[in-house]
This record gives C-alpha cells, sequence and structure tokens, in this order.
C-alpha cells in the first residue's frame, strides 16, 4: 500500500525573488558550513525536472540545500523563437518543488538578473556553439552561458545538475566551468521519458495528438541508432535516417539535424562510445533529442 503525503506535512520551499532575499534564505546552511546544490530551470516544470531534482538531494545531505531556478532567459531566445508563448506555469512548478523537497525556490524577474537591460559582457561559448544547435540559433548558447554564470555568480552552488536531453548545453556548461575555474560540480542527469519513448520537454505541451504521434519518430530514429551502433557510425546513422524518411514523407516533421559524435562533440570515434543527436520542428515546435550509443563490435 502507498503511503500519501499529506499536504500539511509538505515543507514549503522559501520563495526568493531578489538577491537579497536569495542571500537570506542560505545564509544558515552557509554559516553551518552546508553545501548548496542548484538545479537551473524555465519552469513549466515536469517529471524531468522532478528527477533532477531528487538527484540533486540524494547528492547533499540533509544539512544542505537545494535551490531551483525559474527563469525564462530572454538572452537565450532568438528573433523568431518562442519567447513570448513559452509556457510559465509558477503556481504548479511551486507544487513540485515542495513534494520535491526544495528548500529554495528562486524566480527572479528580468530587471533582477538583468538590471541593465541585456548586459554588455557575455560568456562567448567557443566554436562547439556553432555546431548542432548553434548552426539555426547562433546566438543560443551566449544567452545560455551567461544565464548560467550569472546563476553560479548569485547562488553561489558547490554543485549543478542539468539534464542529458540538452546534451550540447551540457558539454558547453563544463567546458566554461572547467576552462573559467568556476568551481562548480556539474552532474549530467539521463533523459526521462514518457512510456512511448518521447523525451520529456516543456514545449511538449504544444502538440496536439497527431503531433505527438510524429514526434515520437525521434525516439524511434535514436534506438534504431542505438541497435546498428554495432556495425559503425555509417549503419547506425542510416538506420536513425531511414525511421526518420517514414516520418517526413507523411509531413508534419521537418528535420534540422541528426549528428553523430563524440561525447564531447568532436568527430564520432570508429569503435566506442558516441552520441547520437536529433532536432526537428514538428508542426510550429522545436523538439530536440539525443541518445548515447556504442559504436563497432
Amino acid at each position: 500500500m502507498t503511503a500519501t503525503i499529506s499536504p500539511l506535512a509538505v515543507r514549503r520551499p522559501v520563495v526568493a525573488r531578489t538577491r537579497a532575499q536569495l542571500d537570506a534564505a542560505l545564509d544558515s546552511v552557509r554559516q553551518n558550513g552546508g553545501r548548496v546544490g542548484l538545479v537551473p530551470t524555465m519552469g513549466a516544470l515536469h517529471a524531468g525536472h522532478e528527477s533532477l531534482i531528487r538527484i540533486c538531494r540524494e547528492v547533499l545531505g540533509t544539512a544542505d540545500a537545494v535551490v531551483v531556478s525559474i527563469f525564462v532567459n530572454p538572452l537565450q531566445f532568438g528573433p523568431n523563437e518562442d519567447l513570448a508563448d513559452y509556457p510559465r506555469t509558477l503556481d504548479a512548478d511551486l507544487e513540485m518543488c515542495a513534494t520535491g523537497g526544495v528548500d529554495v525556490v528562486f524566480a527572479p524577474a528580468v530587471a533582477e538578473v538583468y538590471p541593465g537591460g541585456e548586459p554588455e559582457v557575455t560568456i562567448e561559448p567557443g566554436p562547439l556553439a556553432g555546431i548542432l544547435e548553434g548552426g539555426s540559433r547562433p546566438t543560443h548558447f551566449r544567452g545560455v552561458l551567461t544565464l548560467v554564470a550569472k546563476l553560479f555568480g548569485l547562488v553561489r552552488p558547490d554543485l549543478a545538475v542539468f539534464g542529458q536531453k540538452d546534451y550540447q548545453q551540457l558539454v558547453l556548461v563544463r567546458q566554461m566551468v572547467a576552462d573559467l575555474s568556476m568551481g562548480v560540480d556539474i552532474i549530467g542527469a539521463e533523459t526521462v521519458r514518457d512510456p512511448d519513448g518521447l523525451a520529456l520537454s516543456s514545449r511538449n505541451k504544444h502538440l496536439d495528438d497527431e503531433q505527438r504521434h510524429l514526434a515520437i519518430s525521434l525516439a524511434r530514429a535514436l534506438r534504431a541508432g542505438v541497435e546498428a551502433g554495432g556495425q559503425g557510425a555509417e549503419a547506425a546513422l542510416s538506420a536513425a535516417r531511414r525511421e526518420l524518411r517514414k516520418t517526413e514523407e507523411t509531413g508534419g516533421i521537418t528535420m534540422d539535424y541528426l549528428e553523430l559524435v563524440s561525447p564531447g562533440l568532436g568527430d564520432a570515434p570508429e569503435e566506442g562510445e558516441a552520441r547520437l543527436l536529433v532536432a526537428a520542428r514538428v508542426g510550429a515546435t522545436r523538439l530536440i533529442d539525443n541518445t548515447v550509443l556504442v559504436l563497432g563490435a
């Protein structure tokens, strides 16, 4: 029999809207030698975010603090992207944070994060930001890394948890932390999927039933690539392309890229671990997904 949690038993997180409120919420933890873990999000939380929160809590001790940031970052959206339409569900997000044992939710306004408007000093993400997502979104990772660096300065976490669904983002955050000696331990959490294989995403809310059925082809293509990986890189890519072509021919899905790379986003090895990444537009909604696979016998 599964135990139910009374709403009265759930400890509500402190909601900080300003840096001063954030510092006040974390002062006692730091004074007692506790650590701080950060889960950066743009809100519209789902089971994938819930897993990040759970991992953060498992890594930390009971005397430590889990902070979830909720901020839709305008810097990472291009001029024709869905900033205005990005789902914002703060009340539901706070409920998930409460049941997940989050200590502090940092939900600042844009003016709190960027008080002078768009910052003059930003993070240059380097050449790895120009491929894959950066091929069609050239300013995206500059905005992402600038915000992550800003959050690290505001929250001062000991560790931060990012999902592997945004794999290129994870690689670039790790590179930034290493190159700039930020001293934050970066944990990459595996992608959470629905039973049909579709990777959980806040943008899935924009899919109708027919589009959702089409979107599952991304996960099917990745599985086909994994199954063919033992035969080498070309076999893996060919198997994934064949699966995607079936859906493209019916219409309703437009491919952006399907790429096989090394774990560090370089050229795929002849044998060993690699990453297969895909991006496509389903209707008006752009989705990304990826998986690890092993090439060669």
